[in-house]
């Protein structure tokens, strides 16, 4: 674009050298324009409307301010001497903007020395926040913003928390997860007309999934019982089990949190309508939905109940799991695969071919 521009004024300055023996300049440039018009319309006279780059406006702009103001009512134009005039103006505003800009945007940056030193407080003392640097730093004549403080530490990948050197909250989930239990109940509507509620529990550490019972009245009695089979299926590591996490449906009842409590498991309760506080439970329901679920009929509970536990070996014995670097909450995964030329692929359908698994062929 800018040899176009180049090419377009050294032509036309060919073309006032020729022309400027004349008296009077704007009939040069009159020429000049009138000529540059005609170049347009045909290089462009396929489109209805002549397309014209910003070297053409340039062009245009700068040839029409030499022309005299009443001579530029007769002229023949492709566009309006106000639209080229508009052109012009832009061009001068954009020229002095340009100009306006400072030669380095944005805020003075920090000295080194105060960076360093911002470091070295971090480094030295480990409790210390960002706000308590500031504070130092005010007190030794350093006026400097607390958010300036806080960018440096964040740049330097030091975090601007207090408590750096403790276990981040991820860290701190992740080492107690193997303790965690989480429930929850979800409900299923039928084909028959009813509604069956599922009572379904998830172990954090490993992301084995139980599904405890199917019922369309989850009583007292009902609720209490599934407790007493879940403590019998943890026989094996119940006592590496310190909470059980849950919401505050009141399908659980003083008798469910009775059951664990007697175990030694502590019941805790999210809180009101805040789903992301028993995440893993609620991200698994989803995906039982979208993968299962959604995807098939279901006729009565029997039905439900039969799909739901071929769906938990599916989803404890195979289904991939980023949480476990991708693998099953049962299987581990296999020994990598050398020979590339013998990989020979089976699938297997489960739920009537609602969820394929791919195998290794013998």
């Amino acid at each position: 674009m800018c040899l176009r521009l180049v090419y377009l004024f050294a032509t036309r300055l060919f073309g006032w050298v020729r022309l400027s023996a004349r008296e009077q300049s704007w009939k040069s440039a009159e020429i000049l324009l009138l000529r540059h018009q005609r170049t347009v319309l045909q290089w462009h006279a396929a489109p209805p409307r002549p397309r014209m780059t910003w070297a053409d406006r340039a062009l245009l702009a700068a040839l029409l301010g030499v022309i005299p103001r009443p001579r530029r009512a007769g002229l023949p134009m492709i566009v309006s001497p106000e639209t080229v005039l508009r052109w012009h103006r832009d061009i001068v505003r954009r020229r002095w903007a340009a100009k306006s800009k400072p030669s380095r945007p944005g805020r003075t940056p920090t000295h080194r020395n105060v960076t360093g030193l911002v470091l070295r407080l971090a480094r030295e003392n480990p409790a210390w926040g960002y706000r308590r640097i500031h504070g130092e730093l005010a007190g030794l004549g350093l006026p400097l913003a607390p958010s300036t403080v806080w960018e440096i530490l964040h740049r330097a990948g030091i975090s601007p928390a207090p408590r750096r050197t403790g276990a981040t909250w991820a860290q701190f989930l992740h080492g107690q997860a193997a303790a965690i239990l989480a429930t929850d109940f979800f409900h299923v509507d039928l084909l028959d007309g009813s509604t069956a509620y599922v009572l379904a529990v998830v172990e954090h550490a490993t992301r084995r999934i139980r599904i405890l019972g199917v019922t369309a009245h989850p009583n007292n009695a009902w609720v209490t019982q599934q407790a007493r089979n879940l403590l019998m299926d943890l026989d094996g590591h119940l006592g590496s089990v310190k909470f059980l996490l849950r919401d505050r449906d009141t399908k659980f009842t003083a008798a469910w949190d009775a059951v664990f409590t007697g175990a030694g498991i502590k019941i805790l309760r999210s809180p009101v309508r805040a789903p992301r506080a028993n995440a893993i439970m609620e991200r698994w329901i989803g995906g039982c939905r979208r993968e299962l679920l959604d995807q098939t009929l279901i006729w009565n509970q029997h039905h439900l109940l039969q799909v739901l536990r071929e769906y938990e070996t599916h989803h404890n014995e195979h289904r991939p799991h980023r949480s476990l670097q991708q693998a099953a909450p049962l299987k581990q995964l296999p020994a990598p695969v050398h020979d590339l030329d013998a990989v020979r692929v089976r699938r297997r359908d489960r739920i009537g071919g609602v969820i394929h698994e791919y195998l290794l062929a013998a």
